[in-house]
């Protein structure tokens, strides 16, 4: 497999979650029901594409230099994305500012510490804990696109409490990449 083209499927998968944002944004311009099905359908296949270019990567040992360079940043992009334009939609009940700075800052302040990282040439590999957030927020984003209550379930009242549990899991990764980072490096001979 490695000397086919299918090497480079991770890589097409991310780059497609990358092309899905300008489509997801502009379904979240209308703020009705349709339009927010379609939105969540959009999230629902760019997730899935996060899932299987680590997966297929991994299995058929085809990890990059661009795939680890592409693939959390198309993550957060899309995650950045969807929370921007649910935070500015004219939707009620809305999703409270104080979370969504949270769940930037937090995405910010691990890039950058990944970056000091990487520069020293230390390796923050994926923990458990970035892993459920990830997922806590996806699942959460998704309710929220949604938004509205069907079958007697609130959508937006389901998303909350998942996007508020996965920012206390995210700071929780957060503070655990930084003393993974501060320990690496005061490990090593001066």
């Amino acid at each position: 497999m490695r000397r086919t083209p299918f090497r480079q499927i991770p890589n097409l998968l991310t780059l497609l979650r990358i092309v899905a944002i300008p489509l997801l944004v502009w379904l979240l311009e209308d703020p009705g029901p349709s339009a927010a099905w379609t939105a969540m359908g959009v999230y629902l296949v760019a997730s899935l594409t996060d899932f299987f270019d680590g997966w297929i990567a991994r299995r058929y040992g085809l990890v990059t230099p661009l795939g680890k360079l592409l693939d959390p940043l198309a993550d957060k992009l899309l995650v950045v994305s969807a929370l921007i334009m649910l935070g500015v939609m004219d939707r009620e009940p809305g999703i409270p500012g104080w979370l969504l700075v949270v769940i930037v800052g937090r995405e910010f302040a691990v890039t950058g510490l990944r970056s000091i990282a990487a520069a020293e040439g230390i390796v923050l590999g994926a923990e458990a804990t970035g892993k459920a957030k990830m997922l806590l927020q996806t699942v959460g984003i998704h309710f929220l696109i949604v938004h509205y209550t069907y079958l007697g379930v609130s959508f937006h009242d389901v998303g909350i409490p998942l996007l508020v549990m996965g920012a206390v899991v995210g700071m929780w990764s957060a503070v655990s990449y930084h003393l993974q980072l501060f320990e690496s490096l005061r490990a090593r001979p001066v």
